[in-house]
């Protein structure tokens, strides 16, 4: 006996959390993007937790609760400070897009 399979794909967005139904999904992704470059940064400058803990003023707890994802009650302005603290230029670009809203693109480069 076969079963049928009825397993519907769909196209996401650019957005998983928007697609998985979380409220706030923009500023979810905007944390996310932003704790991937931190560990980016951590791993680029070979900082473990500790270290990277005491540059940015985080409590190692804190920072390691945030690589793993869970970043909900931390605002994106925390974790931008922590990006200019390792070392990092942040820069928000508005600009519209031809869509019904802005767009915003931050822009993170190692400071010079």
């Amino acid at each position: 006996m076969s079963k049928k399979d009825d397993t519907t794909i769909r196209r996401g967005s650019a957005n998983v959390f928007a697609d998985l139904g979380f409220p706030n999904a923009d500023t979810h992704l905007l944390k996310a993007q932003l704790m991937s470059r931190v560990q980016d940064t951590l791993q680029d400058r070979k900082l473990t937790q500790t270290e990277a803990a005491r540059v940015t003023g985080v409590s190692q707890p804190d920072l390691s609760r945030m690589l793993k994802g869970q970043f909900r009650d931390v605002s994106v302005e925390r974790i931008m400070r922590m990006l200019t603290k390792l070392g990092c230029e942040v820069d928000i670009v508005v600009k519209p897009q031809g869509r019904k809203r802005a767009f915003v693109t931050i822009h993170l480069d190692p400071a010079a």
